[in-house]
């Protein structure tokens, strides 16, 4: 604890959202013991990374005194020059953070993920994989303690943007708005295709009315095979999972090219901490998915991983060459993509 109080006091921009952090933590625990569901966390991730980011893009409305434990307040060591006036950048990575947000709720919202009852797959199957007492660890330490603390560095980037001067918008950053939008839709569209799919391998029914870009023609031989492979994810196995590190990586970004940031005074790796450990967040919870997936679906998935990315699409068409020269690209297309499907073909 004294090492934090004396972090605070190096950066008291941290203070708030240091104590909310702590107070969501303690919570999203507790209410894991008490219901025996762990998905607490899932459950405030869509709003949490938006709470941090506005905290700080929306500074000169907040007082200097919290008339609440959880009501936002900047500190008086704060200088002026950082909290009298809006930053146009911290604002503009706000408008992307809400923009990921309400994607994220949406899918959550429709996939039930918001009821109190549901809970990841993965953590039951965890449970049956390790001693009772060890789950409990690694509920409190990852699931509680560290998830939290990752969502809590998402909101970092627009603190670097917030102490930088609040000069008007530049090339750089309406080139990585542009991105950081570009990538969100794209992951609504991962979204949409795989909402799609799950839909039909449940009901047999294809959707007449779903959004642009999802209306798959689903066959018979697509469900039976269990996960999908066209759209998106003829390209990647988590074309969703590539755009979301992506967009983080953006939002990281907008800080570090703003014509207005200092020299760095920290190592680069030190700078991109947030978006470095969201992505080791996402590749070893995705080679833990995979390995549920791989016992579901063994041969039809394991050749899904020779031919198809895990997350970069890049990777796609360099693998399908070297199954070509090795003999085994018909076999494997045949598996992953089936001879119904011809936009799956053109998968090179």
């Amino acid at each position: 604890m004294n090492a934090l109080h004396k972090l605070i006091e190096e950066e008291p921009l941290l203070e708030w959202p240091i104590k909310y952090c702590l107070g969501v933590t303690t919570t999203t625990y507790i209410l894991s013991l008490l219901t025996g569901n762990v998905s607490q966390v899932d459950r405030v991730w869509t709003f949490l990374p938006a709470i941090y980011t506005a905290y700080y893009a929306l500074l000169p409305l907040w007082p200097s005194s919290a008339p609440a434990y959880f009501y936002p307040y900047v500190p008086n060591e704060v200088h002026k020059s950082i909290s009298g006036s809006f930053s146009p950048r911290a604002l503009l990575m706000l408008a992307l953070v809400l923009t990921w947000m309400c994607r994220l709720s949406y899918n959550t919202w429709r996939r039930g993920l918001f009821s109190l009852k549901e809970e990841d797959y993965r953590w039951e199957i965890l449970r049956q994989k390790v001693p009772p007492w060890l789950f409990q660890i690694i509920n409190l330490t990852f699931i509680a303690i560290a998830q939290n603390v990752l969502l809590f560095l998402l909101g970092i980037p627009t603190m670097m943007a917030v102490v930088q001067p609040h000069t008007h918008l530049s090339t750089p950053d309406y080139v990585l708005a542009f991105l950081g939008f570009a990538t969100l839709f794209a992951e609504f569209v991962a979204d949409n295709q795989q909402y799609s799919f799950q839909t039909f391998k449940r009901s047999g029914v294809l959707e007449r009315n779903g959004w642009l870009y999802t209306r798959i023609p689903w066959t018979k031989h697509d469900a039976e095979r269990g996960f999908a492979t066209k759209g998106l994810w003829a390209w990647s196995r988590h074309p969703n999972f590539f755009c979301e590190q992506l967009f983080w990586i953006i939002i990281n970004l907008v800080p570090l090219l703003s014509p207005s940031a200092p020299p760095p005074s920290m190592g680069v790796v030190v700078r991109l901490a947030p978006c470095l450990l969201l992505c080791l967040l996402f590749f070893s919870s995705t080679k833990f998915t995979e390995s549920i997936s791989l016992s579901k679906y063994p041969v039809a998935y394991a050749a899904y991983q020779q031919r198809v990315g895990m997350f970069d699409p890049l990777q796609t068409p360099i693998r399908g060459v070297w199954l070509k020269l090795q003999g085994t690209k018909a076999a494997i297309d045949e598996l992953v993509y089936g001879q119904d499907t011809g936009k799956a073909k053109k998968v090179e």
